[in-house]
């Protein structure tokens, strides 16, 4: 693998420890839902994490802001699909607070990431 420095930033790892919350509990949904939406749901959180490495990889701040709002817009897209789930009753309580922490804290890191590169793109 690689020895790049995005890997060191909290927010990828952050998404990396996100992608393997969301492969665990989707073990546990429904054989009905495993082409669906445990699918679906193991799509967005990679997506979350690709586009954070991608973006960050990128050399011109417009590009890297793109790309963390991409990922950022993925992240949105799996709290719609838990909702989903916590409507459903796939998942307990303390999963979904769990996995709720989680992603509200990589939003927040990547919010304020796009919010400085936005920044200091205005410099």
């Amino acid at each position: 693998m690689l020895n790049l420095s995005h890997k060191n930033l909290d927010v990828w790892k952050k998404g990396l420890a996100l992608v393997k919350s969301v492969y665990k509990v989707t073990n546990g949904l429904p054989v009905s839902e495993q082409f669906v939406l445990s699918s679906q749901m193991r799509r967005a959180v990679n997506s979350i994490l690709f586009n954070i490495s991608e973006g960050l990889s990128r050399h011109t701040k417009i590009e890297k802001i793109r790309f963390l709002d991409i990922a950022r817009s993925s992240l949105v897209e799996l709290d719609s699909q838990f909702e989903v789930c916590k409507e459903l009753e796939y998942f307990s309580s303390e999963e979904l607070i769990e996995i709720g922490e989680q992603m509200n804290s990589v939003f927040a890191m990547l919010t304020n990431l796009i919010r400085k590169l936005q920044r200091d793109n205005k410099k």
